[in-house]
């Protein structure tokens, strides 16, 4: 068995199996390259992980990748798109979208993908392969091209499918047991959507209205107050450890998020220390629709609504599941319509 692998929660390398029977033996040297590696550092929970306000699972940006490898595997055997999917976050810096949040792009969460092409073309472990393999890079560093890797919310790909499987696994939230994910899995298969392309579709209405309640709660969770403040604080920290040359840009791509810690932790800035520590023993957020004065608050109108409105089988070729079920469209109209409290904030000045 791969080192990494084995050394992988059971309960993740059992939800592994859920996801494809076989694992292809080809992934194990790509994961093994040093790019890939540097993902295992990364939590997916943006940073969040790190405070007392949560309690999350370890998942990393490198567990993520493979997921979505193994789902985009099992649905295709095709390599060059396993291999997008694989490589879809190599260029994920430390507390993931948290830079997006310094880059002010809250609403699409794009800012740092253009690199992704660059770290597959500059890696010669990564390159060698490639070419072992007879594959081009441009064939593998853009999973959108790719419409079961990747396709336009709100539909349904690899990649929407594998993280809302996990967040709802514990992630973000203990929801679903792997009984749970396996039901959903299972009921999934590859349908032509209303454009004609692939898309992953489910058999049965009620495993989709099972799937799209959880989506639902998910989505309002990830807009949740406590979420979004703590990835614009540690955006803030990030960005003015940089403009005081304690950290530098590179260093938020080739640190691991421990390393950028105890940056934090052990940096000259006294206030920053204080307030970050503040924020790690904090159990919860304060909420107003008031400006709170003397206090570092965060307020932010517009940003990414993470939603899913899934294909389903019927007699009459696939349907959108909100113009089948009142329920899920419901659920989906909570999730488009959640508002959070005008400001978010903690004691502190920062």
């Amino acid at each position: 068995m791969n080192k990494y692998i084995k050394e992988l929660d059971r309960n993740i390398q059992n939800y592994f199996k859920i996801l494809s029977d076989e694992f292809p033996e080809f992934l194990y040297d790509y994961i093994n390259t040093p790019e890939m590696q540097k993902q295992a550092e990364i939590s997916v929970s943006c940073g969040t992980i790190y405070s007392k306000m949560y309690n999350q699972m370890w998942y990393s940006s490198l567990d993520h990748s493979v997921a979505v490898a193994l789902i985009i595997w099992n649905f295709t055997k095709d390599k060059k798109q396993t291999l997008s999917g694989l490589f879809h976050d190599i260029a994920t810096p430390v507390f993931k979208h948290t830079i997006d949040f310094m880059n002010k792009d809250y609403e699409k969460q794009e800012s740092t993908e253009e690199l992704t092409k660059k770290i597959i073309s500059e890696s010669k472990e990564i390159v060698s392969l490639l070419n072992r393999d007879g594959i081009k890079v441009e064939e593998v560093s853009d999973y959108h091209i790719y419409p079961i890797a990747d396709n336009d919310t709100p539909m349904l790909s690899s990649d929407r499918l594998e993280y809302t499987l996990t967040n709802a696994l514990g992630a973000t939230e203990k929801i679903w047991g792997l009984e749970d994910i396996e039901e959903i899995y299972n009921n999934i298969e590859i349908g032509k959507n209303e454009e004609g392309i692939d898309e992953l579709c489910f058999k049965d209405k009620e495993i989709a209205e099972k799937f799209v309640h959880t989506m639902s709660i998910l989505s309002r969770l990830y807009r949740r107050e406590k979420t979004v403040f703590s990835m614009q604080f540690l955006a803030d920290i990030m960005k003015r450890m940089s403009d005081s040359n304690m950290i530098s840009v590179n260093d938020l791509y080739k640190l691991s998020e421990k390393e950028i810690i105890e940056k934090i932790e052990n940096c000259s800035d006294e206030n920053i220390k204080r307030c970050f520590s503040i924020w790690r023993n904090a159990t919860e957020i304060h909420k107003s629709e008031e400006k709170p004065t003397n206090k570092y608050f965060v307020s932010i109108e517009k940003m990414k609504v993470r939603y899913i409105n899934p294909l389903v089988k019927t007699s009459n070729g696939y349907c959108r599941l909100k113009d089948l079920s009142e329920s899920a469209k419901k659920d989906i109209e909570k999730c488009m319509n959640y508002r959070l409290a005008k400001y978010s904030y903690l004691d502190f000045e920062f």
